[in-house]
């Protein structure tokens, strides 16, 4: 790995572990809809207007509609699998997948 690739490799990690500290609060404070993120926001209308439902453990790296807790929102996911961050799927999809659950772990 070159220099200049292991440098932005580590400075990704560490802005991803200073904001990871930060989600629980954030999360605490975010019980009214007005202070949510907007892609909070628009997952929320997505999953009422098309019927979808939040299915845990089956993303891939930087393949995800949002998480609990674990980062922003979508796309940021860093690892696959991960047991906080969902996909959207039409409702009765994710329990046809193998390792899908309807809520964090």
């Amino acid at each position: 790995m070159s220099k200049q690739a292991w440098a932005a490799s580590t400075l990704s990690a560490a802005i991803g572990l200073a904001l990871a500290m930060q989600a629980p609060v954030q999360a605490q404070n975010m019980k009214d809809m007005s202070a949510m993120p907007q892609p909070v926001k628009d997952n929320m209308a997505r999953m009422a207007k098309n019927k979808l439902e939040k299915c845990y453990s089956i993303n891939t790296v930087a393949k995800n509609d949002c998480a609990e807790g674990a980062h922003s929102c979508a796309g940021q996911a860093t690892q696959a699998r991960d047991p906080k961050s969902f996909v959207l799927l039409p409702a009765g999809d994710c329990s046809k997948i193998q390792g899908g659950k309807l809520q964090a772990s």
